[in-house]
């Protein structure tokens, strides 16, 4: 099965991704606590690519594609053509750093990857494209 969904950079869209993703979810992830979970981490790096790549512009848009080529793994990509920020060399600052600091942000990104099985940033036609791999038991 495969689901998309094309939105435009604006925060005020996200409420549409959280629906898409709990709607394309349903029958192939049983626990709430993990659906939650990937609905977290997808918020996430939407968001993260609506505020830093486009600049919350709701002219720019992100395609959400998830597909579930097996029962028990769920394979989402989030699509843009902003500036590339590539997750893989993404150095994640210390926690007692942040909390000493008290800075706003940067755990978005370790977040995710405590979620996710697999991130993996690319480039593929031309577009920039982030991989998010979840196993689902």
């Amino acid at each position: 099965m495969s689901y998309q969904y094309n939105i435009g950079c604006s925060l005020e869209n996200l409420k549409g991704v959280r629906d898409f993703i709990r709607k394309s979810l349903r029958g192939h992830v049983a626990s709430d606590v993990v659906l939650n979970e990937i609905i977290l981490a997808l918020d996430e790096m939407c968001s993260n690519l609506m505020i830093h790549a486009h600049h919350c512009n709701p002219d720019h848009h992100l395609e959400l594609n998830i597909d579930v080529p097996q029962k028990g793994k769920v394979i989402f990509e989030i699509i843009d053509d902003g500036e590339m920020f590539n997750i893989n060399h993404f150095h994640q600052p210390d926690i007692d750093n942040l909390i000493h600091e008290k800075r706003k942000g940067g755990l978005g990104i370790r977040l995710v990857k405590s979620i996710m099985d697999e991130v993996i940033y690319t480039s593929r036609d031309g577009k920039n494209v982030c991989r998010l791999t979840k196993r689902i038991k």
